[in-house]
């Protein structure tokens, strides 16, 4: 059994100081601390990983073939970690695609080093996968291949995705909690439309006499509901499906993205988002050395809004043109004045990057507050909404009774 292969998990601490945690298989913990050590690494943990019972691998259709955002950021982060060792690309990427948790991942880093490997680009292979690795990530390896810092490109990478998957977590900690709740009134809602009013009424009705008009509506909208609960989820499964496949379609963007901004609740929100995306990705790509217009030309998409999108390329017509990139910013009003003003400062002292961190760093400070906002505000309204739509269906329903005694006599 000497020579069988298991799976180790290790935390290794770079240059920076910073703990880098990975998998890699081996024989043994020995196997694994010598092939750190080549790659100029000491590890600070190394442990075996159980790959059975309630640890081993699930595989469900449509989820474990996902690579996501922190898979990209943990790659970054590594590979940069690999080549300021003085490790080459080639090695780098072949211990990547041995080591990564991520299975999809691994297959695509196989065929990003074969491509390496005859002559290509890292950044023309990484664009040979353009569902996995974003055009941020592909320009910004492009420009740190071309100015000799890939190390500090990459590490830039990992700090713009980990950014990002921290800003997707806030936006889910936001609206999880009404989305979660407003499906359990809807639930709860149907749920005594199709079970409990039905045997009120038929109790009523064999009483005899005039109910009141709440109780008879609410007796109308269990049989309406008994007759359109069946076209109404298969309405709801088919625009499930729908909007699954559409929502990024320009048509459907032109309107929602707009919308999604002006939302009474929530609008503020979206808007901080977008800024915080925009400026973060600015910011992140001006550093890496992308020239301004294809920084532009990406960080608008990157956005998420295309409000935000079509302002970035306009915004890129303007410099095109030879303007100023502040100046063309306050011509659209999705962009705050700080932001405009503080770019213009930036712009003035050759520090662009940094006055775009700055307002990226403020912007998710802005989000965290709003989201504990939202989430304060938000969650005493949802119960008042809640025991308001239960507490008069159940009023309704025994507003008969208190005229119980009079029918039996």
């Amino acid at each position: 059994m000497s020579g069988t292969t298991k799976t180790f998990e290790y935390a290794v601490r770079d240059r920076a100081g910073k703990v880098v945690k990975g998998r890699v298989d081996a024989t043994n913990q020995a196997a694994v601390a010598n092939r750190l050590r080549e790659m100029g690494m000491a590890a600070i943990s190394i442990s075996e990983v159980s790959t059975g019972g309630l640890n081993a691998e699930i595989n469900i259709p449509g989820f474990s073939n996902k690579i996501s955002l922190k898979d990209l950021a943990i790659m970054s982060r590594q590979l940069a970690t690999m080549i300021d060792s003085g490790l080459s690309l080639l090695r780098a990427l072949a211990i990547l695609a041995e080591q990564t948790e991520s299975k999809p991942l691994a297959k695509v880093l196989g065929q990003v080093r074969n491509d390496v490997e005859v002559g290509s680009a890292f950044s023309v292979s990484l664009a040979k996968h353009p569902d996995v690795f974003p055009p941020l990530m592909i320009n910004m390896v492009k420009a740190g291949e071309v100015g000799g810092f890939l190390d500090q490109t990459l590490v830039s990478i990992a700090d713009n995705f980990e950014a990002e998957v921290k800003l997707r977590g806030k936006i889910k900690s936001a609206m999880t909690y009404p989305v979660v709740v407003f499906v359990i009134a809807i639930l709860a809602t149907t749920g005594m439309l199709l079970f409990i009013v039905p045997v009120f009424a038929g109790m009523f009705s064999s009483l005899g006499g005039d109910l009141p008009l709440p109780t008879k509506i609410l007796v109308m909208m269990s049989k309406g509901l008994k007759i359109a609960i069946l076209p109404i989820i298969v309405g709801l499964i088919a625009f499930a499906v729908w909007w699954g496949k559409h929502k990024n379609d320009r048509a459907i963007r032109e309107r929602v993205d707009p919308w999604k901004l002006k939302l009474p609740v929530f609008g503020g929100l979206f808007r901080k988002i977008a800024v915080s995306r925009f400026t973060r990705n600015f910011g992140t790509m001006i550093h890496a050395g992308v020239p301004l217009l294809q920084a532009l030309d990406i960080v608008g998409e990157t956005s998420g809004n295309l409000v935000i999108e079509k302002a970035a390329r306009s915004v890129q017509e303007s410099v095109r043109r030879g303007e100023s990139l502040a100046g063309p910013l306050a011509q659209h009003p999705v962009f705050p004045p700080m932001v405009v003003q503080m770019m213009a400062v930036g712009e003035d002292t050759g520090a662009l990057d940094t006055m775009l961190g700055k307002v990226a760093d403020f912007y998710d400070a802005e989000v965290e507050a709003t989201t504990e906002q939202l989430t304060s505000l938000i969650e005493p309204l949802m119960i008042v909404v809640i025991g308001a739509i239960v507490g008069s269906m159940v009023i309704a329903m025994y507003m008969p009774i208190f005229g119980i005694f009079k029918l039996i006599e």
